[in-house]
């Protein structure tokens, strides 16, 4: 048994938490006293800490006392706590959604001696940990992720629910999505080149342009057409696109009445009962990852895995944090038991890479009823 601390106490830190407790000892450490008590009511077993990350003193103070930090941040407070966390010395497994490069802390790790197992969720995530692996197996010329966590019920106008921050959700919709194509990165505008794509169970789901590459542009480059792109119900990427295009999304003051206003803040306190997903509000998990590319044998052929996760009854857990979060857990533990223990700072397809890294994370899934289902044929 380890002395673990998560970072964050939303609905994928908690999850953690949970997750980790059952084997491990668990501090939970979070801004908000309600929400930490709230969890700890319901699970006496996990350990609350009211903890500011942006005060550095206290947040490495804290974390110092542990065997592994786990961090479920806000994307916008991941980067600069990533790198305190390296800073004390301290392995850490993280699924804060920043925009920056993990990789520049890259050198700070090995300088540390420390492993960071970064971008460690669904996807990025998961996807990263299946391109890993095959990229040891094929030469792949193609990588496509799409992927999205939508609501069972549809309420209009948007057609969806989030288990995180709107703010954060708003990020997918405005941060430029960069793509590879031919060997060249391109940059494109999120919410565009918007297909229709079929799904088992779901119907037709509308994906787009999202940035969701990340660390493989710069550790995969040898591969020459890489693209990840987000899944809603039709007709969402239009009522998004007409609130980005009309300046809701603008992180530029505006003044109302004497007072400046910023109209991002203001839309995501707007969107936020919009969006907020019930406690026990039904939802799902869709995914599907296709490599294409010339086997040991000479042979094109294309391998195509599909996910397809929902709301857990039994625990009251939403999809998006069981798909999310036992992916970072499995990283922890996986970790925890020696596995894996290469210093510096690895996205998750410098994991997956390692067969018994590989095929840990799928038995870990299996284990919560989490099913990657893998089809292949030769082209």
């Amino acid at each position: 048994m380890k002395n673990i601390i998560v970072l964050g106490a939303g609905m994928v830190g908690s999850s953690m938490a949970i997750d980790m407790a059952k084997i491990h000892k668990v501090t939970l450490a979070d801004l908000s006293l309600s929400v930490l008590n709230q969890i700890k009511q319901n699970h006496p077993v996990i350990t609350v800490k009211q903890l500011n990350v942006t005060d550095k003193s206290s947040l490495q103070d804290l974390i110092k006392k542990f065997d592994l930090v786990i961090c479920a941040v806000p994307g916008f407070l991941g980067f600069q706590t990533l790198k305190w966390i390296i800073e004390a010395e301290m392995n850490v497994i993280d699924i804060s959604f920043f925009p920056e490069n993990s990789l520049e802390l890259d050198a700070l790790a090995k300088e540390k001696n420390i492993t960071a197992i970064v971008d460690c969720g669904v996807a990025p995530g998961m996807d990263n940990i299946i391109l890993g692996y095959y990229n040891e197996k094929m030469k792949i010329s193609h990588f496509e992720c799409l992927v999205g966590g939508l609501p069972k019920v549809k309420k209009w106008p948007f057609c969806y629910k989030a288990p995180f921050s709107p703010i954060d959700v708003i990020e997918e919709y405005t941060r430029p999505a960069r793509y590879v194509e031919n060997s060249v990165e391109v940059v494109r505008e999120p919410l565009t080149d918007c297909d229709y794509v079929e799904f088992e169970k779901v119907g037709t789901l509308e994906s787009f342009n999202s940035d969701g590459l990340r660390s493989i542009i710069h550790t995969m480059p040898h591969i020459p057409n890489m693209k990840e792109k987000t899944l809603r119900y039709p007709g969402h990427v239009e009522y998004v696109r007409v609130l980005k295009e009309s300046g809701f999304f603008s992180e530029e003051n505006i003044e109302i009445n004497g007072t400046d206003v910023s109209p991002l803040h203001f839309t995501s306190k707007i969107l936020f009962n919009e969006w907020k997903l019930g406690e026990t509000e039904e939802e799902l998990t869709v995914m599907r990852v296709t490599l294409k590319g010339e086997n040991d044998k000479g042979q094109t052929e294309e391998i195509v895995y599909n996910l397809h996760d929902e709301y857990c009854k039994e625990t009251n857990t939403s999809s998006m944090a069981r798909t999310t979060g036992y992916t970072a857990t499995a990283a922890a533990n996986l970790f925890l038991e020696g596995l894996f223990s290469e210093k510096g700072v690895f996205p998750p397809e410098l994991v997956g890479k390692h067969e018994v890294c590989y095929n840990y994370f799928l038995n870990y899934l299996k284990d919560r009823n989490i099913h990657y289902v893998k089809n292949s044929r030769l082209l």
